[in-house]
């Protein structure tokens, strides 16, 4: 049971849920004021970020360009424009991708701190080691998170535009696609992907709890390679190169949790054998 920091008198339920409404509030408000910012900001949002997968100067073209030629299949990423427009067609249509778009900045920006807000409100019931570890655990958690956005905005981004934008049933069709619809896919794919890569840390926890084991996860790797190519095919288009792409990372990461479950294994058992010698 958490304590208060001012005295020694055990929180009581309501208290917890006091203070988890605080740590709430200061999470909200640490949104909010990121997103008036990336509000202001709305050239650099738009016309850098949002839209720079657009454009076939977009880095990740470029080198997939430079790839594709090397093996042989030139026409399939270099092209000089892509054949779609975007477009707005409702009356409140910009403002609201403006508005919501700076909130999912101000989200992805104030991770780290929402982070700590919530280590702080479970801090409190652990141990003074486990606490010790809450700086190390705001950091690792936190860079995989903005790796896993960055693979989600350079990978699954413009490999999801590319082969939606280009895609035709007949030459009879335009692609003219809402702004809504552009903007739900390049946050889809950003956080999505920010959110997947959080993976080993839920195996730690999971590991931590009991829940699970690495033998639990080398017995169902199959089975867990097969959830990755569905993830891969849910957050990418449908064709092979890029759900590969996208389940190489995903696949790495679930051996880097067998290893980091392991760990938590070899350190449990550790204790346990101190534990017993000191009695």
């Amino acid at each position: 049971m958490a304590r208060l920091k001012s005295t020694d008198k055990e929180m009581s339920f309501l208290d917890h849920l006091e203070d988890l409404r605080w740590h709430l509030i200061r999470s909200f408000l640490s949104v909010i004021v990121l997103a008036s910012i990336a509000f202001l900001a709305k050239d650099f949002i738009f016309n850098v970020l949002i839209f720079g997968p657009k454009h076939s100067d977009f880095p990740t073209y470029k080198i997939l360009c430079e790839i594709a030629q090397f093996i042989g299949f030139k026409d399939s990423f270099c092209f000089t424009e892509l054949p779609f427009r975007i477009q707005s067609r409702t009356m409140g249509g910009q403002f609201s991708a403006h508005v919501w778009t700076s909130i999912t900045a101000g989200f992805i920006i104030a991770f780290p701190y929402i982070l700590h807000e919530m280590w702080k409100f479970i801090s409190p019931g652990l141990k003074v080691k486990e606490r010790s570890s809450a700086k190390g655990f705001i950091l690792i958690a936190s860079l995989l998170f903005f790796i896993g956005v960055l693979f989600g905005y350079y990978v699954v981004t413009p490999l999801s535009i590319n082969f939606l934008g280009t895609y035709q049933v007949s030459g009879e069709v335009h692609n003219d696609f809402d702004l809504s619809s552009y903007i739900s896919l390049v946050r889809a794919s950003v956080i999505a992907s920010g959110l997947i890569f959080e993976l080993p840390i839920l195996i730690y926890i999971l590991t931590k709890i009991g829940v699970v084991s690495p033998e639990i996860l080398k017995k169902y790797r199959k089975i867990s390679l097969v959830i990755v190519l569905i993830l891969s095919a849910i957050i990418t288009p449908p064709d092979i190169a890029s759900q590969v792409i996208v389940s190489v990372p995903i696949i790495v990461l679930y051996e880097i949790s067998i290893y980091i479950s392991k760990a938590v294994i070899r350190k449990q058992k550790r204790l346990l054998k101190k534990q017993a010698k000191n009695q």
